[in-house]
Order: C-alpha cells, then structure tokens, then sequence
C-alpha cells in the first residue's frame, strides 16, 4: 500500500478524519495528513501525528517546497471533511495555503476522492452543486454525503460518510470492489399522445438507495432510472436517464455484462400504441389500445453472459397473494431473488420505508419494516456474501 494524501477541511467532521487516517494507517498506507487552516482549529496536527506515526502540516511557509513533496508518490488523495468552502477552491484552482497548493501540485493520474460535508442547504445550493459537477468531470471521485442528523442540528444530505466506508472506497477493499452491478429505478412514463403519458407513484427512492448501497460496498455501479425527483446517489459511476420501458430496456442491456443486475424500477407491463397528435377534450374520452412491454428482469436472466445474481422485486397491495405471487414472477423471470414489498399506508412505492420479504427458491426471509436506505444496505451486504459464497 502506497502514500494517502489526506487533506483534512475545516469543518465539526474533522474528528471522523481522524479515525479515517487511523484506518488507512492500519491497512498499511502511508498517510500525509494536510490540515486547513480551519481544521486545525477543530483537531490538533499533532492528534493526526499520534494516529499514523508521521508528522502532519498545516503551514506553508514552513518548508519551502513542502507541496510538491508532499503530493509524489501517492497511491491516492482524500479530502475529507470536504467542506463547500474547500471544494470551491478545488473546483477553482485557488491555492492560498498548504492544503490547496497541494492539491493542485498532484499529478495527473492519481485517484482524487473527496468525502462532502456540510449543512444540508448548504449542500443543495447551486453554487455547490456546480463546482460538485466541475470536479466530477475532472475525475474526482465522491464517497458520500449521507442522508441524516448534522452537527448543526438539521437533518438532511450533508452528513459526512461514515469512516469505514470512506476507507473502504480509497482503498478499493469494499466488499464488491471489482465488481459490476445495473440498477433500475424509477417509475416508467408511457406515452398516450405528445403531451400526456401514463405512470405509477414510484418515486425511485428504493433504487437509488440501493445503487448507492452497492457502490459504498466497492462496486461500479450503472444507475438506469426512470424520470424521478432524486440527486444522483453519491459514489455511483454512471447514472442513465430514461423515460419509458423500451428506453429503459435498451439502456440496460448496454450496460451489461454485469455481476450483480437489481431491477428496483417499477416498469410499466403494458404500453399505449401513442397517437402522434394531442388527445383533444372535443373528441371526448379517447378509446386507448395496448401493447406489453417486454420483460427487462427476464431479458437479464437470459443474457450471454448472465450476471451471476439478479434480483427482481414484485410488490403488491393483497398481503395474502404478496408471496406466491412474488415466487411465480421469480419463476417466470429466471431470477436468482426476488423483494417482494408490500404497498400500503406509510410502505413500498412512493413510500420512505418498505416492508420487504426477500425469496430465494429455497427461503422465505421476512424483514421487519424499515427504511429503505437499510434496506438496501441489507441487500448489498447480502449480495456481497453471496458472490463471496459462488466464489468459494
């Protein structure tokens, strides 16, 4: 394991830095802690100086040439907390103290990851999100924010991942680092003229929380969604947007060959034949016809090759028919899973929380309700085990 450049931003989640430095210190790196001047006011360069046995900086006027000593040589930089004020000088190329100048002395080629956080507002911002989107397309790579309670007392996406999973990223250790994994999400919108389509309540956050799942587990992950109101997931690799079943369905089979394919979308079963002009109200209620859609958790089980796990889910509204329905789709589908979810008040599509039963063939696992960021944490840790399992 190489040298880890951590440039530590001036924010409350300075303390998490430390334990990350800990962590990469333990696996072996060799890590370069660079404080800001604001973190130094949060955490001493001497506590980073305790954790990974090397002295840390903060001055640049102590060594003449101390930036560009300090950016060679390194298996990876990570910023982390990355503040908005200090992704703002990134995105900018400012360099006005040690932590900035070397970060822009870093070689091409060198792994940047940066862990955002801040107030959720904050985050949200525009100006935020532009220079996220300038360093994004630099190749800077993002391990969070997290969705919950902040420092300031808010709750919201701004939290800074926690340090495991940031250790986990940079060092490419995650459970399915070196894997590939497509995930839908999203409703389908199918459309009846030019104007008007028909769709469902699915508000895609069940599969975004999944695609973000896996990718804190270490995997490169295709995001396939349908038109929803949702930030991309933070970590994954490629997010594909597209309105109906065929789109989706084309989109996703561009994306394979895959190991892991989770088809969380809810996709619509049947399409209108769309008339090329506008439905007028005049010509009272239009008589639609329609044609099936063809099946996408279906057209994955039988692509050459295959993903070595695909996952279906079926949700319904009839708790009794919610299991022997959900093992006929797994059947039909060729699936290895299905999540069958039930939709009712406060659970499934639309829903922050699910209540989801996972089938395998052999069993039926019941998970008590919860939140569908668990839930999906559920499913990546139980995907890693698996293809550890086929593996053995």
């Amino acid at each position: 394991m190489g040298a880890v450049l951590l440039v530590v931003g001036g924010g409350v989640a300075a303390y998490k830095a430390c334990e990350v430095a800990r962590l990469l210190a333990k696996a072996g790196a060799q890590v370069r802690p660079v404080l800001t001047h604001g973190a130094a006011r949060f955490v001493s360069p001497m506590t980073f100086g305790s954790l990974v046995g090397a002295g840390a900086h903060a001055d640049l006027w102590a060594q003449p040439m101390a930036h560009i000593d300090l950016a060679r040589g390194l298996h990876a930089v990570l910023v982390a907390p990355a503040t908005a004020d200090l992704m703002a000088r990134m995105a900018h190329g400012l360099a006005d103290d040690l932590a900035t100048t070397a970060l822009l002395a870093v070689p091409g080629g060198v792994p940047v990851w940066a862990a955002p956080a801040m107030n959720p507002a904050m985050w949200a911002h525009p100006a935020t999100q532009a220079n996220v989107a300038l360093l994004k397309g630099r190749g800077v790579r993002l391990v969070g924010p997290d969705d919950g309670a902040t420092a300031c007392g808010e709750a919201g996406l701004g939290r800074m991942a926690e340090p495991e999973v940031i250790t986990a990223a940079v060092l490419g250790r995650g459970p399915l680092a070196g894997r590939r994994a497509v995930v839908t999400s999203g409703p389908t919108w199918e459309a009846v003229d030019p104007v008007r389509v028909l769709a469902n309540r699915s508000s895609g956050m069940q599969g975004h929380a999944v695609a973000r799942a896996l990718a804190a587990a270490g995997a490169q992950v295709v995001l396939v969604t349908g038109p929803v109101a949702l930030a991309d997931p933070p970590g994954v690799a490629e997010v594909r947007r597209v309105e109906s079943a065929q789109q989706m369905l084309g989109a996703v089979l561009d994306a394979l060959p895959a190991d892991i394919f989770v088809g969380a979308a809810a996709v619509a079963d049947w399409a209108p034949e769309a008339r090329a002009d506008k439905v007028h109200k005049a010509e009272g209620p239009p008589s639609l016809r329609f044609t099936q859609t063809l099946d996408i958790v279906a057209a994955v089980a039988g692509a050459q090759p295959r993903p070595a796990l695909v996952v279906a889910f079926a949700a319904e509204t009839d708790a009794q028919a919610l299991l022997p329905r959900a093992a006929q789709k797994r059947a039909a589908k060729g699936a290895d899973w299905v999540v069958a979810n039930l939709v009712g008040p406060g659970v499934g599509i639309g829903a922050a929380r699910n209540a989801v039963t996972l089938m395998d063939g052999r069993d039926a696992e019941s998970w008590p309700e919860m939140d569908k960021h668990d839930v999906a944490q559920r499913l990546a840790d139980k995907a890693a085990r698996f293809l550890k399992d086929s593996a053995a």
